[in-house]
């Protein structure tokens, strides 16, 4: 495999690396659905302004299947391939089904099924180590835009909780206030005094409390 592959420099991939070396979601240049700006949106591959209104239309997306779905309204597969090499909604390692693994471009089914093979994932650094096995660092790296490992919410650290794509410092306090939480019920009805019932959803897609 090149070590340019998608365009990605190895130096590119070992500053991500050493980015997210402490966090569960990766750092990403992908954008992301639920927080991009219609403009943003109107500007990618695809997209024209029908399908960034239904984008928009549909937040929030607390999977990549759920992305894909309202897509696929108006896409072919060929389309949405191109289009999830720049946008993409994160997915649960450790949870997403088969066939939401094979959204991510270039995706394999014998890399999917090494996916699967490790779980549960409990750090990127993991994840990491055991595909790394299968493909070179700029690989991992490329890969890794596409996934998390869900932030325990007891016992994740601020730094942690900080790379929730659209989390601030403020709600950060507010996700530590609560704690220790006894159920995702709990977190629903503290976190839901500060944003919306849909904004909540957004931000309980990436957090457990296993």
């Amino acid at each position: 495999m090149s070590k340019t592959r998608f365009g990605w420099p190895l130096a590119i991939a070992a500053a991500l690396a050493a980015v997210a070396a402490g966090a569960q979601v990766g750092t990403s240049k992908l954008l992301d659905p639920n927080l991009a700006e219609r403009a943003t949106l109107r500007s990618l591959p695809n997209v024209g302004d029908a399908v960034a209104d239904a984008i928009v239309g549909a937040r929030p997306f607390t999977s990549a299947t759920a992305l894909n779905v309202v897509l696929a309204k108006s896409l072919n597969d060929a389309q949405r391939a191109e289009l999830y090499a720049r946008l993409f909604r994160q997915l649960d390692l450790n949870t997403a089904p088969r066939d939401e693994i094979m959204l991510i471009p270039g995706m394999t089914a014998r890399m999917a099924h090494e996916f699967e093979e490790y779980r549960p994932y409990t750090s990127l650094v993991q994840f990491r180590r055991e595909i790394g096995k299968y493909v070179d660092a700029a690989e991992v790296a490329r890969l890794e835009q596409y996934v998390f490992v869900p932030l325990k919410l007891n016992t994740a650290s601020a730094e942690d909780l900080l790379t929730i794509p659209g989390m601030t410092n403020r709600m950060v306090h507010e996700f530590e206030e609560y704690r220790p939480y006894t159920s995702i019920e709990q977190f629903r009805r503290e976190i839901g005094k500060y944003v919306d019932q849909k904004e909540v959803a957004r931000l309980e897609s990436y957090v457990t409390l296993n």
